[in-house]
């Protein structure tokens, strides 16, 4: 692998749902809420894209991932307070979770960017205000391997 590999996902960030339960001829079953499957998808194919572009194959090594959510700037604020939003002055605080974005993204791109999202060493996630929102995903070797150590 050459480089850092960077995913573009346009489009408001989702994070990914509470599973659903239901009961079906008496026995019970959990399923995933269509607007997470559906984004998971998207995300899925952005991924595939990416590494198209790249030329890379599923990577098989230790990783690190960052990831930016950039989340809608509320049309309800003032243009001063949307502004201040723009240029990073008030932090992304409101719902959807931010644990909940990257859990999304590392369940999209298991068997597309990475074998498996154990691979992931080394995570920095944010979430911000953006004037367009999106998630912009990077993925690279780590370059961290003090934590690496033998059992003996």
């Amino acid at each position: 692998m050459t480089g850092p590999l960077r995913i573009v996902v346009d489009g408001v960030p989702v994070a990914k749902g509470r599973p659903k339960f239901t009961t079906v001829n008496g026995f019970g079953r959990s399923y995933t809420p269509a607007k997470t499957r559906n984004y998971e998808s998207w995300v899925r194919m952005c991924g595939v894209q990416a590494m198209n572009l790249a030329g890379r194959n599923t990577m098989d090594e230790a990783l690190d991932l960052t990831m930016v959510a950039h989340v809608p700037i509320p049309a309800s604020w003032s243009k001063k307070r949307q502004r201040m939003a723009a240029l990073g002055e008030i932090s992304a605080t409101k719902r959807p979770d931010l644990d909940n974005f990257l859990k999304a993204v590392k369940d999209a791109l298991n068997g597309i960017v990475w074998r498996d999202d154990s691979q992931i060493v080394k995570l920095s996630a944010s979430k911000v205000y953006g004037e367009h929102p999106k998630l912009v995903i990077t993925v690279e070797p780590t370059t961290d391997h003090k934590h690496s150590f033998e059992v003996e």
